[in-house]
């Protein structure tokens, strides 16, 4: 894994992080973190109020991911290769796109306060995706909370991870348009994404259709 010693996979739900993050934990022999959306309490009940439980879910998964890594890289895991299915900077996202300005001011307080002990990625990769595959993706998985996301709401989480990603610079960042790919059931499509993370010639910022 040379350089990339914790690579962290972002973007909307439904956007295969989570298949991409197991795959290439195998191929390298990596500590894989995934995040846990069904051990949240709060997660059924947002979908169905998304005003009502904005905040305690919303803490609810900055306080678990904290927590989740904290106890990984405090265990010397840095010292094997990490893959996680989700970065910190997920967090933000979604605090901005669901919070009131005061709470989240008072979110932000908090998240400042947690995120600074954290290692960051060596490498970001962000699955690019449009609201049609998404919606195809989560039809298929068997979670019951997810049954309750309305396409609006997808549009949305959409929006909000292009502006976020739009002018991203705290780590290097591979932007992946996964509109014409299947890096989940295709072996070919795999191991070009494969090739394009582990390419040593990649600069800060990098963006790569591989359809």
């Amino acid at each position: 894994m040379s350089d990339l010693r914790y690579i962290a996979i972002e973007g909307p739900i439904g956007a295969g992080k989570t298949s991409l993050a197991r795959q290439l934990a195998h191929d390298l022999s990596a500590q894989l973190i995934l995040e846990e959306p069904g051990d949240n309490p709060f997660l059924s009940k947002f979908y169905e109020d998304r005003e009502r439980y904005a905040l305690s879910t919303q803490l609810a998964f900055l306080l678990a991911r904290h927590g989740q890594q904290k106890q990984l890289f405090a265990q010397g895991a840095q010292e094997q290769p990490v893959i996680s299915d989700y970065s910190f900077a997920k967090d933000l996202v979604f605090a901005e796109l669901n919070l009131s300005p005061d709470e989240l001011q008072l979110y932000k307080q908090l998240y400042t306060e947690l995120v600074s002990g954290l290692p960051t990625p060596d490498l970001l990769v962000y699955l690019e995706s449009d609201v049609g595959l998404l919606k195809k993706h989560v039809k298929k998985r068997k979670a019951v909370y997810e049954k309750k996301l309305k396409i609006d709401y997808l549009d949305e989480v959409l929006e909000a991870y292009k502006s976020y990603f739009f002018d991203y610079n705290e780590t290097p960042l591979l932007v992946v348009n996964c509109s014409q790919i299947d890096f989940v059931n295709n072996g070919s499509h795999y191991q070009r994404l494969f090739d394009e993370i582990m390419n040593r010639k990649r600069g800060p910022r990098h963006y790569v259709a591989l359809g």
